[in-house]
């Protein structure tokens, strides 16, 4: 059965509403967020309820480092922002590889020990010096620059058992409005794009394992909004740039994210528009609070919609989101703090 849903819970404890929405067919994962934490002890804890209700739930988290890292007390090392990567690579572009290495270990091994599948990381944006939203959070202007730190990145979330997730396609970093509250628009030709913000998802579409469109529109390209686009995400991400891997919409929440042939959506025509575009996942935050009938209105909409036809699961999405659940064991938390490889690379963070 296709599960595409990421869904959210409300608190610190699994409630019975939480269980009966992650028990439900259609969800395939959740998201966490600060409210989600009291301590490493209760995060773990956490984890493992979860996994215990479903083994194939990914237990999912934006944890990138910088202003965007949702674990920070209990022992989380505190991550630079990527950009620091960047700014190493000014001086010793060897060093700042090698750094990019350690964050990505780091992240993933601390992240894994407390039974968190998934981090929503590297932002593969560019640093236009355009963008608030993304800022600190890109690694360099450089595409080639970017390509070579998030590949090293990559590399460290993998030797902890972790995948990975390149956002957002084709790139954020030249909007300058922020999609969580406005609809931004990027006026570029596709030439444009593909040489510069999209170039590090051809270089890096072997080794990616998940990517996330922005909730930008391209209209010189499509219409639509990336993440509601067939056109960028089948005919160019997957046809032209040759990536295989498991594709998120963004928070279908957002402002920015419902905005389509001039009308706004709600969250379940929202979810359909993704799916159909191509998306094998529909990602839908912070509405578990105030006892979430967005999310129950969700899942009732999407079961119904498949009942009706117009949305049929797809095995080939499935089969891409368990690709991205962790296929080899965490150290606990204890062991973590004494391993040789982690201690190492805490030496190397920039």
């Amino acid at each position: 059965m296709h599960a595409p849903l990421v869904i959210d819970i409300a608190g610190p404890l699994l409630t019975a509403d939480d269980r009966r929405r992650l028990a439900h067919p259609l969800v395939g994962g959740v998201i966490l967020f600060d409210r989600n934490w009291e301590s490493r002890e209760q995060l773990t804890e956490l984890c493992t309820r979860m996994h215990r209700l479903r083994p194939d739930l990914l237990i999912c988290v934006d944890h990138e480092g910088g202003r965007v890292q949702r674990f920070r007390a209990g022992g989380f090392t505190h991550l630079p922002p990527m950009r620091a990567l960047g700014q190493l690579w000014m001086r010793d572009a060897m060093r700042a590889q090698e750094a990019a290495t350690a964050c990505g270990y780091v992240l993933a091994a601390e992240l894994r020990a407390c039974g968190v599948d998934l981090s929503f990381t590297p932002v593969l944006d560019l640093d236009w010096g355009r963008s608030a939203v993304i800022g600190e959070r890109a690694l360099h202007g450089d595409a080639r620059v970017v390509a070579v730190l998030a590949r090293c990145l990559m590399l460290g979330l993998l030797q902890a058992g972790m995948g990975n997730c390149g956002k957002h396609f084709p790139g954020h970093g030249w909007a300058r409005a922020d999609s969580h509250t406005h609809a931004p628009a990027d006026r570029r030709g596709l030439a444009a794009i593909l040489s510069a913000d999209a170039a590090p998802y051809g270089w890096l579409a072997t080794a990616l394992t998940a990517v996330m469109p922005a909730h930008v529109i391209y209209p010189r390209v499509d219409a639509r909004p990336a993440g509601f686009s067939a056109r960028w995400l089948q005919d160019i991400l997957r046809g032209q740039l040759g990536f295989g891997g498991a594709i998120f919409s963004d928070d279908l929440s957002m402002a920015g994210a419902r905005q389509l042939d001039g009308r706004e959506l709600d969250h379940t025509e929202a979810a359909l528009a993704a799916l159909q575009a191509g998306c094998d996942l529909a990602l839908l935050c912070n509405q578990s609070l105030n006892g979430g009938a967005a999310l129950d209105a969700l899942i009732d909409g999407l079961a119904q919609a498949q009942i009706t036809g117009r949305w049929q699961p797809s095995q080939a999405s499935e089969a891409r989101r368990r690709a991205l659940l962790p296929r080899q064991s965490a150290h606990y938390w204890e062991s973590l703090m004494r391993q040789p490889r982690y201690l190492h690379a805490l030496t190397l963070l920039p």
